[in-house]
C-alpha cells in the first residue's frame, strides 16, 4: 500500500528521536525507547514529568520553546546514552580521559548524570560558537560587508546556512550515522501512518513519507532564518557586541521558531507548505528509507506510548 500524501486530519503531539539501532518516542503521558540488539528487541517505557505542570507559566507561547528546546535536548542525550550502552562492549570505543575520570570519582549513577549534563552544555557551546560567534567573527574581518547593517546581517544568515548544510553533508559521508538517518525516515513513516488512522502495520508504514513538517532538522533551518530577522534589530558595529547581542536574543529565536514549527505542524495551507518546505528540503539529508527492522521498532515505540484516552495528544 502506497499513501504518499503528507495531509492528514489529525496531527499527533507524539514525537520522536532516532537513536543507536532504536526509536525514542514521547508521548504525552509517556516516553519509550525500543532498540534491537544481538539478544533481541529491548523495551525501555519511562512515565513523563513536566516543568510546565508545576511552574504554568512555562507553558506560554514564546517560552514553552525555549523550555521544550532544551528538555528534549536532555531526555534526549539520556536515551541516546541508553542505546550506546546497549552495543556490545566490543563495538564500544574507549571513553574519553573526562567521561573516565568522572566513572572513577563518582557513583555511577551520578557519572552518568554529569557526563549526560556536560554534553548537553558542550553541545549548547558549540552550537553557539557555530552558529552565533563564527558568523560574527568571520564577517567582522570583511570590510565590504560591515559597511551596512543589512548586508552585515544577511552575510552571518549565509554563513549560518552554509555551517549547518556542510555540517550535514559530513554527517551524511559516516556509515553510523547513515543508519541512524533511516531510523530517523522510520519515525518519520511511522507517525505520518498513525496520523493517517492506518493500522500500524510495516506494509502502511513504509509506503508513507519520511519528509515530517515538524521535524527537528525543520526546526534548525527555521531557527537560522528566525535569526537572520531577529538580529536585524541589532545596530552595533563592534564584533563582539554583536556577539553578545546575538546570544542574548537567542531565546527569542528558540521561541519565535517553535511556534513557526508548532503552526506549520497542525495546519495544511499554502503558507504552511511554503514554510515547511525548507526543512523538508534538508530532511532529504537528515532521513534515509529504513528497512523493516527499523520500522518494526518505529511502530513499537510508538504503540507504548498511544494514549488511552484516545485523541487526548492531538496536536
Amino acid at each position: 500500500m502506497s499513501n504518499n500524501n503528507s495531509a492528514c486530519g489529525f496531527r499527533t503531539s507524539i514525537g520522536g528521536q532516532a537513536l543507536i539501532e532504536g526509536i525514542l518516542m514521547r508521548g504525552p503521558k509517556k516516553q519509550a525507547i525500543v532498540c534491537r540488539t544481538n539478544e533481541g528487541i529491548v523495551e525501555k517505557v519511562e512515565e513523563l514529568e513536566f516543568i510546565k505542570d508545576k511552574h504554568p507559566i512555562l507553558a506560554w507561547p514564546l517560552i514553552r520553546g525555549c523550555v521544550t528546546f532544551l528538555d528534549s535536548m536532555i531526555k534526549g542525550m539520556q536515551a541516546l546514552t541508553y542505546s550506546a550502552s546497549l552495543v556490545p562492549l566490543e563495538e564500544q570505543g574507549e571513553p574519553d580521559k573526562l567521561d573516565k575520570w568522572i566513572e572513577d570519582h563518582f557513583p555511577a549513577d551520578k557519572a552518568q548524570k554529569m557526563i549526560i549534563g556536560l554534553a548537553v552544555v558542550l553541545g549548547i557551546a558549540l552550537s553557539v560558537f557555530l552558529f552565533i560567534f563564527l558568523p560574527a567573527f568571520v564577517i567582522g574581518l570583511i570590510k565590504p560587508l560591515k559597511e551596512s547593517y543589512i548586508i552585515r546581517n544577511l552575510s552571518e544568515g549565509v554563513i549560518r546556512i552554509i555551517i549547518l548544510l556542510g555540517y550535514m553533508r559530513l554527517c551524511c559521508c559516516m556509515s553510523d550515522v547513515k543508519r541512524l538517518f533511516s531510523y530517523h525516515g522510520a519515525e518519520h513513516k511511522t507517525i505520518f501512518c498513525y496520523e493517517h488512522g492506518l493500522p500500524l502495520t510495516v506494509e502502511n508504514v513504509r509506503g508513507e513519507s519520511r519528509f515530517h513538517p515538524r521535524c527537528g532538522t525543520s526546526f534548525l533551518l527555521v531557527v537560522i532564518v528566525v535569526s537572520i530577522l531577529v538580529n536585524s534589530v541589532v545596530r552595533v558595529d563592534n564584533t563582539f557586541a554583536r556577539m553578545g547581542c546575538h546570544l542574548l536574543l537567542l531565546p527569542v529565536v528558540v521561541g519565535i521558531s517553535y511556534e513557526i514549527n508548532r503552526w506549520c505542524g497542525r495546519h495544511d495551507n499554502w503558507l504552511s507548505s511554503f514554510l515547511s518546505a525548507p526543512g523538508k528540503w534538508l530532511q532529504k539529508m537528515t532521513t534515509n528509507e529504513p528497512d523493516d527492522s527499523m520500522i518494526e521498532c518505529a511502530i513499537r515505540s510508538l504503540e507504548l506510548v498511544i494514549p488511552e484516552e484516545k485523541g487526548s495528544d492531538a496536536w
